[in-house]
């Protein structure tokens, strides 16, 4: 079970995990009509928040466990997260990605040291690969959001954010975070719980694939239609966590979803008012604050830039479209 004490557990032990600011612009703050403070998540370790569950999972073996291996399946930022943790603790990784994965993900995961394994995400089933492989070689599996652990290590954020969010003045306001399975959404919801009740978290995602949004309408667990189809690779998850969804249902307000157009101007954004480069998935919630302004309250809105791990391609894409 994951609780605020093994968020704190967690983030004592981050020993390899950065403190990423909390960033603000005066001329995104006129873009949005409201103050915009965003968690830069981009500039961790890695490139994304990954780094920190994974850490949190890692670090949590048992050293006979870490010998055996690791084994991890992600379209990139996870399988980059891991990789490193798992470098940094001496124990060999298993990466299976899917192979439409950005090249500089699985490259990047590669660079860390670890064996990837590819496999056809319209077509295969990655959790039952993932099982397989984990049984067949004595690997410690470390999925990428339905872990206590992973969502122990990504609560983390909300720690920060806490602090950080004090120290800025804001102590109210609606907290957008990219969700996929909802690994951050729920432990950044769990930290802010404890440590900043007045700060909400909202889940953000790619239109299409906002399986969390109408998972907590519905009040049941739903899947998307598709698992392809969107730019917003980093995020497309079948379905919401097992874990993560009932603690999203307590503690999260209603999510949002943006669309591909939306979330490229986002990156365009981040990077002409704060100079850091933003991956798509990575930059939906900054849509949701310049996009669905009518749908937050308050005076300030706080955004996790959840990743930067773009291809070239496709940032000059989102940089060369006009101002948002």
């Amino acid at each position: 079970m994951t609780d605020i004490a093994a968020i704190r557990a967690a983030a004592a032990r981050a020993w390899g995990i950065r403190v990423t600011p909390l960033l603000e612009s005066p001329g995104l703050n006129r873009r949005a009509g409201r103050r915009v403070l965003v968690k830069a998540e981009c500039l961790q370790v890695t490139g994304s928040f990954k780094a920190r569950g994974a850490w949190a999972a890692i670090s949590g073996l048992s050293e006979a466990d870490r010998r055996r291996g690791i084994l991890a399946y992600s379209s990139g930022n996870h399988a980059q997260g891991v990789a490193w943790a798992a470098a940094a603790h001496h124990a060999p990784a298993v990466i299976i990605m899917p192979s439409d994965a950005p090249s500089v993900k699985i490259e990047g995961t590669r660079g860390f040291g670890a064996e990837v394994v590819l496999y056809d995400r319209g077509r295969d089933d990655r959790d039952a690969l993932g099982a397989g492989l984990a049984a067949e070689r004595g690997l410690s599996l470390i999925p990428p959001f339905d872990h206590p652990d992973v969502i122990a290590g990504q609560g983390t954020v909300g720690l920060e954010i806490a602090r950080q969010a004090a120290e800025a003045g804001v102590t109210r306001a609606d907290v957008l975070v990219c969700c996929g399975g909802g690994g951050l959404s729920a432990g950044t919801a769990l930290a802010l719980e404890a440590e900043a009740p007045g700060l909400r978290v909202r889940t953000v995602e790619p239109a299409g694939f906002d399986d969390m949004a109408r998972s907590l309408r519905a009040g049941e667990r739903l899947a998307n239609a598709a698992t392809t189809g969107s730019i917003c690779d980093a995020i497309l998850t079948p379905r919401p966590g097992v874990l993560t969804f009932p603690l999203l249902q307590r503690l999260a307000g209603p999510g949002l979803a943006v669309d591909d157009d939306e979330a490229l101007a986002a990156v365009a954004a981040a990077f002409r008012h704060l100079h850091v480069v933003v991956e798509p998935g990575g930059a939906v919630a900054l849509a949701a604050a310049l996009f669905r302004r009518e749908a937050l309250a308050g005076d300030a809105v706080i955004c996790v830039a959840s990743g930067g791990n773009v291809a070239t391609g496709v940032f000059l894409r989102a940089i060369g479209g006009g101002e948002p």
